[in-house]
């Protein structure tokens, strides 16, 4: 049994730091745009989508999943912030601007929102078929 517990511990520490990376790689890309289209943005999402997504499909824990999008929302919120030597990753959008930092904060906190809320569908197949 205690093996079994350090062992999920250590796996919800790695989800962590992997989410710290997929965290500060996507705040650094969101705001790419090619022309109008922010590709940044939708790979940033597609990529912290999968990470989580492949998480709770791998790990059959939401935990882990939730590990991962702190990671990510922790690294968005440190980089979002002004840095000791007065450099901004995230900057406030100019008037009439775009707010990319905006809408990146809160699509990634939807994403990590979803990925965690998302039911047990395996759970639920087996309570349905009376199983459980």
């Amino acid at each position: 049994m205690r093996g079994d517990r350090l062992a999920h511990v250590v796996m919800w520490l790695v989800a962590l730091c992997a989410g710290a990376v997929f965290g500060v790689a996507s705040t650094i890309a969101h705001s790419f745009t090619w022309g109008a289209v922010p590709v940044g943005m939708v790979l940033a999402a597609i990529a912290c989508g999968g990470l989580l997504t492949s998480l709770r499909l791998l790990t059959d824990d939401r935990w882990s999943a939730l590990a991962a999008g702190i990671g990510m929302l922790g690294a968005l919120t440190i980089y979002s912030g002004r840095g000791p030597g007065g450099s901004v990753v995230v900057p406030m959008p100019a008037e009439g601007e775009f707010p990319f930092g905006y809408v990146w904060t809160f699509l990634l906190a939807g994403i990590v929102l979803v990925a965690v809320a998302w039911p047990d569908m395996a759970k639920l197949r087996r309570m349905a078929s009376g199983s459980a």
